[in-house]
């Protein structure tokens, strides 16, 4: 109290800076859902990419000698067209870029562009760092890289444009995973969590949480490997799907708001 009252006297912007209460940055807000229906997924496939176009998913899937493109029929699962990725390589994100498929690999700094419709290998493209997301925003093909940045690239030559660093409350939110573009934010699987983050693409604030905890426990068959993996959005029918790696069932939720019951 004595040192206070000396500073006030002293300096009278060093006792308001003394008694100014200090400033918490908010907390994202976590939020629920609500399962609005369920489907028949595939559960030898290791999901590392999800997306939806024209009344069908298209789903990347991941380990050496495993790797593939698929387009999935949603109502029952079947598998209606699939390619391998090349041998030796781990398969990672895939998203849709006009009528081309792109998609990565994990260490291995490859990249494939494919037909969507025939699944035709198009051609090859590079990258530095490990390959694991991959969405678009209409202008950027946007990839994660197990780090809590997101690479914003240009679609035709797969040349970094800019990055953002992902944070929540202050800190770097790393093992960035499968992402998805909804409604202008970029969902994100945060690997070896339940959680999905929100993001702002401009700023790369974590702005909330959805919690599908319990939705992992009742399908990763007790399996700390098969995580949740696999966000994808129709924004025709605004419909949001999740799967995880070897889920014997895809998920089509509502987000319930935060403190919702």
């Amino acid at each position: 109290m004595r040192t206070a009252a000396i500073l006030c006297l002293v300096s009278l912007s060093a006792c308001t800076q003394a008694a100014a209460p200090v400033q918490q940055a908010a907390q994202p807000a976590v939020q629920g859902y609500r399962v609005v229906a369920s489907y028949p997924h595939d559960p030898s496939a290791f999901t590392q990419g999800l997306f939806y176009h024209d009344g069908s998913l298209y789903e990347s899937t991941g380990l050496v000698g495993f790797s593939t493109l698929r387009k999935v029929s949603i109502e029952d699962g079947r598998v209606v067209r699939s390619v391998d990725v090349p041998p030796g390589l781990f398969g990672e994100g895939s998203v849709g870029w006009g009528d081309q498929i792109l998609s990565i690999t994990w260490r291995d700094g490859i990249g494939f562009r494919w037909h969507r419709e025939t699944f035709r290998q198009l051609g090859t493209f590079s990258y530095t760092g490990e390959g694991w997301g991959l969405t678009q925003n209409g202008r950027d093909i946007i990839m994660s890289d197990g780090t809590a940045e997101l690479r914003f690239m240009d679609p035709e030559t797969m040349t970094e444009r800019r990055r953002i660093t992902v944070t929540a409350n202050g800190q770097p939110v790393a093992q960035l995973n499968e992402l998805e573009w909804v409604k202008g934010e970029i969902l994100a699987n945060i690997w070896m969590t339940s959680r999905i983050a929100r993001i702002d693409p401009a700023t790369g604030r974590v702005t909330g949480w959805i919690d599908l905890s319990r939705l992992v426990a009742e399908n990763n068959g007790g399996n700390t490997d098969s995580v949740l993996n696999g966000i994808a959005y129709d924004e025709a029918g605004d419909r949001l799907f999740v799967t995880g790696k070897n889920w014997p069932r895809l998920f089509e939720i509502d987000l319930v708001p935060a403190g919702a019951r």
